[in-house]
């Protein structure tokens, strides 16, 4: 059965905030625990509520939003042990996903994928490196005929971006040379076809990254 072009309409004005929404949020734009009221969105888009709350729900699958009944909703946010968590399970997912991808990417795509890693050694933006480094990791799982998975491993994406952004400021360009370094032996594995190399390599970036979090225990690194 084919929907009204009303409801068309809705989803359409339902995607547009979606991509608005999730841009600004994981661009910074946002801080973690941020109200988000239905009323301006939907006065700044010019529509009703319905493709807002829409537009809200999908933004909570993603992991970006948290919907409170008869409250309303807030940019989400997490504590350092749920950090601390989230990049644990990382550790154990994510590789499963890269060396599921490994065999099936194409040698386009493991072109993207060093023009992903030049790109992120060339930049000097923290914005820059966190939009790059999130391509160069998701698009390298890919080729993983397993979407539950990359679903999953996007939302964690999603709701650690606070802290790489914070970890990234806190590091500064000096610090990211073992980041490069790591990304270089990835992609190394990758065009090898070494799921196995891969797996470790990307295992030992992830714990790496979780231990520093960890580590830093300044207000750099929390949550504003």
């Amino acid at each position: 059965m084919s929907i009204s072009g009303k409801e068309q309409d809705s989803a359409t004005l339902s995607a547009a905030i979606v991509a608005d929404l999730r841009s600004a949020i994981l661009s910074g734009v946002y801080a973690p625990g941020t109200r988000i009221r239905q009323e301006e969105l939907a006065e700044r888009f010019g529509t009703s509520r319905i493709p807002v709350r829409e537009a809200l729900k999908d933004l909570e699958t993603q992991g970006l939003i948290t919907l409170v009944p008869n409250s309303g909703a807030w940019i989400a946010r997490i504590d350092p042990a749920e950090c601390n968590e989230i990049y644990k399970i990382r550790e154990r997912i994510e590789p499963l996903a890269l060396g599921e991808s490994i065999p099936r990417l194409s040698e386009e795509q493991i072109d993207r994928l060093a023009a992903l890693v030049d790109a992120i050694d060339a930049t000097r933006e923290v914005e820059d490196f966190l939009r790059l480094d999130r391509e160069f990791h998701l698009e390298s799982y890919a080729g993983a005929q397993m979407p539950t998975l990359l679903a999953m491993i996007e939302r964690f994406w999603n709701t650690t971006q606070h802290y790489r952004r914070a970890y990234t400021r806190l590091i500064g360009g000096e610090g990211q040379w073992v980041i490069h370094y790591e990304h270089r032996l990835i992609l190394e594995a990758i065009r090898r076809r070494d799921a196995e190399e891969g797996e470790q390599m990307l295992r030992s970036h992830i714990r790496r990254t979780r231990l520093q979090i960890q580590d830093s225990r300044t207000t750099e690194i929390r949550e504003d």
